[in-house]
This record gives structure tokens, C-alpha cells and sequence, in this order.
């Protein structure tokens, strides 16, 4: 139970949430590309990454300097449904389908 407790958390935060919706539409994104579109400060999009990592919903991989993320690939039932909901139920909401159009934006322009 602790580790659905901690999943519901994770989206229980416009942050995270924003983060976990971004990262379910492009498979990997360094925190340069996460910072630039939630206008965050780094330290706060670092901090929110962890906690992801902890509720086992994002993984990383390091490259240089360079930190990517992406989401884990769900082992049940539960977190399936969670990240069918990111990819289909949030289309709606007005702040995710923005980032996400940025996140679409930016990449066509630049990457890190």
C-alpha cells in the first residue's frame, strides 16, 4: 500500500504532475528541457524528479553532464491505469495541453 500511497502523492502535485505529463508524451527529457517549459527554477524541477524517482514512477540515466529522465514502465495494474489516465484524461486540461505544445515547440527548435 505505501507504494500506491506514494503514487497518489506524486500526482497529487501540479509539479509533479506537469512533470509526469511532459515525460508521458517524449519517451526521455533532461531537466533543461523540463525547466525551460514549467518556468521553474532547477533546483525546484531536480527536487520534484527525485521524489518521482522514489515513488518508482521515473527513472534516470546519466549522460556526461547531462541527467534524462522517463517514465518507468508500469508493473501492474495500478500504475497502468495511472499512466493511461496521463495520456489520455489530461488532454483536457488546459495547462497540461500548454506544456505540452511547448514541449513540441521547443524540441522542434533546439534540444540540450
Amino acid at each position: 500500500m505505501a507504494g500506491t500511497n506514494r503514487m497518489f502523492k506524486a500526482f497529487a502535485d501540479e509539479t509533479r504532475l506537469r512533470i509526469l505529463n511532459l515525460l508521458s508524451r517524449h519517451k526521455e527529457l533532461c531537466v533543461c528541457d523540463i525547466q525551460g517549459i514549467l518556468r521553474v527554477p532547477q533546483p525546484k524541477v531536480s527536487r520534484h524528479l527525485a521524489y518521482l524517482r522514489s515513488a518508482g514512477l521515473v527513472a534516470v540515466r546519466k549522460d556526461g553532464l547531462w541527467k534524462h529522465y522517463s517514465l518507468v514502465a508500469a508493473d501492474g495494474p495500478f500504475h497502468k491505469g495511472l499512466i493511461a489516465c496521463l495520456r489520455g484524461c489530461f488532454s483536457e486540461v488546459d495547462t497540461l495541453r500548454r506544456d505540452l505544445e511547448a514541449l513540441d515547440k521547443a524540441r522542434a527548435r533546439k534540444s540540450c
